[in-house]
């Protein structure tokens, strides 16, 4: 008997530019990748409630990283390489086929969901819409002796005629680390060792998820997804952290000489980030936009979770910027508001729940608050011009603001991105950035207030048609 999907019952939550799932619960973007003129994005996905379970390939693709294209689910689990789900993974294309690399999962049947084991496997398709798993799988069928069970997250690229693959993984003195593999032909795989290990689970984690590897204006970045570090005052106040390592890799010695962790996203809903370099050249950052063991009270109509806005990386004085790709101004549309501060107030007055604010003030003291129809503040964002910090305060997270330290500036810039039940807020152009998902039954009135303002503002309508 085929399983019913899950269905959408309600848009009222629904985001209308960020891909959402089409059935069910969405979790880690999988597959970043162009192919045959598309970009396209997999992400873990359970199509028949919406909560984790077990994981599927939902698949979307789009010409323009804005405007997706629902595709039928490409991967599914059950087969004897992958029996109780088809993890996250990555794409690559060689010969003019795509191949994916995911990991399988398996239980050992005990009722017991910490005992398990994983491999990696591929699946390929010559059309980008219709896979077939490759029939010798896995290509890589256990974990390094000196591994635990956790062994996943394949992240794969191609240099100098060479294939790479890193692996998320956790040594057997409870150490998060990514260990690398070669190969010349995608389907045999030899075991390089380490590429990065933690130097403690308090300051770097006990198991390293969702890794990503790449260059960048001649350093090399490792991008992760860490568990268990603990909070320390301003910083790593997630349940689980993102964040990435800078440093200098190479490939001859397999020897990587990085830096501290530092998180990518300063907000409360950014997790499993993973990237790919576009045909001109671009490296592109998507992440999932919300976090384990949240409440999604999108659940109530059908589906759970939703992806972020595509972001450009660049790389300055040793710190990963991030901003939107330049196509999101395609969506803009009318103008809703625009002059000087403080001559209008509210900025937004429950217009439209689909908008792009841009706002350039003076480095001084500022509050700026995102309200419901009964003015309750949702979430605010306080910026301390002695200090130059950030400040964001979300009423679904009492006592748990989040925070972010700038260079010092006589000008600060704004600019938010507000789809239905997310925002996405980029500072001084994406030195730091919050991504907040929140709740509200009309759209937000939003205020910004100061003694003695001064600046100006912009606000744009966004239409996704």
């Amino acid at each position: 008997m085929l399983k019913e999907l899950s269905t959408v019952t309600s848009l009222r939550y629904r985001p209308e530019f960020h891909l959402a799932p089409t059935f069910g619960w969405m979790n880690d973007p999988n597959g970043f990748v162009y192919f045959q003129g598309y970009y396209h994005i997999f992400y873990q996905n359970y199509p028949y409630k919406p909560e984790w379970g077990p994981m599927h390939w939902g698949h979307a693709r789009s010409r323009d990283l804005i405007h997706w294209e629902n595709l039928p689910i490409a991967l599914a689990p059950g087969d004897d390489e992958d029996t109780n789900g088809v993890f996250s993974g990555s794409g690559i294309v060689k010969n003019g086929r795509l191949y994916l690399i995911y990991t399988g999962h398996h239980y050992y049947g005990d009722n017991n969901p910490e005992h398990f084991w994983q491999n990696q496997n591929l699946a390929y398709s010559d059309d980008g819409v219709h896979f077939t798993k490759y029939e010798h799988n896995p290509v890589i069928s256990q974990a390094p002796s000196d591994s635990t069970h956790h062994f996943r997250d394949p992240k794969i690229w191609e240099y100098d005629g060479m294939y790479y693959v890193i692996l998320g993984n956790q040594s057997q003195d409870g150490l998060g680390r990514v260990i690398i593999y070669r190969s010349e032909n995608l389907f045999d795989w030899e075991y390089l060792g380490e590429l990065a290990k933690s130097r403690s689970v308090s300051n770097e984690g006990d198991m390293w998820e969702c890794p990503d590897f790449f260059a960048i204006n001649g350093r090399h970045v490792l991008l992760t997804s860490p568990m268990k570090i603990e909070s320390q005052q301003q910083k790593f106040r997630n349940l689980y952290q993102t964040g990435y390592f800078i440093g200098q890799y190479d490939y001859a010695k397999n020897q990587f000489k990085r830096g501290k962790f530092q998180e990518l996203d300063n907000g409360h809903d950014f997790y499993a980030s993973q990237t790919l370099l576009s045909p001109d050249g671009r490296r592109i950052v998507i992440g999932w936009a919300d976090m384990w063991e949240s409440e999604f009270p999108e659940k109530e109509d059908g589906w759970a979770g939703m992806l972020t806005l595509p972001r450009e990386f660049t790389l300055i004085d040793d710190h990963l910027f991030m901003r939107p790709v330049t196509e999101v101004h395609t969506l803009r549309g009318r103008v809703l508001g625009s002059g000087n501060l403080p001559s209008v107030q509210p900025l937004l007055n429950g217009e439209s729940s689909t908008v792009e604010i841009q706002l350039t003030l003076a480095a001084q003291n500022f509050n700026l608050c995102f309200q419901n129809s009964q003015e309750q503040d949702i979430i605010s964002l306080h910026f301390d011009a002695a200090n130059q910090e950030f400040q964001l305060t979300h009423h679904a997270h009492p006592q748990d603001d989040r925070f972010a330290t700038i260079e010092q500036s006589s000008e600060i810039t704004l600019a938010l991105y507000i789809d239905k039940s997310i925002v996405e807020i980029f500072v001084q152009n994406g030195a730091a950035v919050f991504t907040e998902r929140f709740y509200t039954n009309a759209p937000p009135v939003i205020r910004i207030n100061g003694n003695n303002l001064l600046g100006h503002f912009m606000i744009y309508q966004l239409d996704a048609q």
